[in-house]
């Protein structure tokens, strides 16, 4: 994952992302080969697939890609629809679904003070997950600190390089202050935070 890094000499930095490929397309990849009766390495055959629908709007319209395996191909029904995301938001609120925030990882270190604050404030459970993931990465993997490649520093979810459970997610509540940035949201075929990461 592409969490915040306290060097030893004091400097900061970041690991590197590899959490969509790893962690969202090839788990998704997997399941559909289970579903479709035909797991790695067997071969799906020619027009044998499934239709995956991504949830990509109006907004981000140019994010709309063609599945890179023949046994998915993507459709995008809130392009077809012509649905943007104040749209989506509207219908949401008509129905009495309330305020949404956009999607990501829970752990994603891209989300801002008040995607933190959110999750802190309407889902307890996720919060306290976070919080112990955030102490638990503190020093490294540990396998890779059995396998002798430990860390050199320490792991943070927040960009502050201070604990969760430390960091006053309100100081900024209001403010044009990077901090309060969200990441435009994360799906495993439209990650929006950092660089693009290749499918193959």
């Amino acid at each position: 994952m592409p969490l915040f890094v306290k060097n030893p000499d004091g400097t900061r930095g970041m690991a590197r992302r590899q959490c969509t490929g790893e962690y969202k397309i090839k788990p998704l990849k997997k399941a559909i080969r289970q579903i479709l009766g035909y797991p790695h390495p067997t071969r799906v055959p020619r027009g044998v697939f499934v239709d995956q629908a991504i949830g990509i709007s109006t907004d981000e319209f140019h994010r709309a890609k063609d599945s890179d395996v023949n046994y998915t191909r993507n459709i995008f029904p809130l392009l077809d629809l012509g649905l943007s995301r104040s749209d989506c938001l509207t219908l949401l609120r008509e129905r009495g679904m309330g305020t949404v925030v956009k999607s990501s990882c829970i752990g994603c270190p891209y989300s801002g003070s008040s995607r933190l604050r959110f999750i802190r404030d309407t889902d307890p459970h996720a919060w306290t997950d976070l919080v112990e993931f955030d102490k638990a990465i503190r020093h490294g993997s540990p396998r890779a600190n059995a396998n002798g490649q430990p860390l050199r520093g320490q792991f943070f979810v927040h960009r502050s390089l201070q604990p969760l459970d430390q960091v006053d997610l309100d100081a900024t509540r209001g403010t044009a202050n990077a901090e309060e940035d969200d990441p435009d949201g994360c799906s495993p075929f439209s990650c929006r935070s950092g660089s693009p990461i290749p499918t193959a």
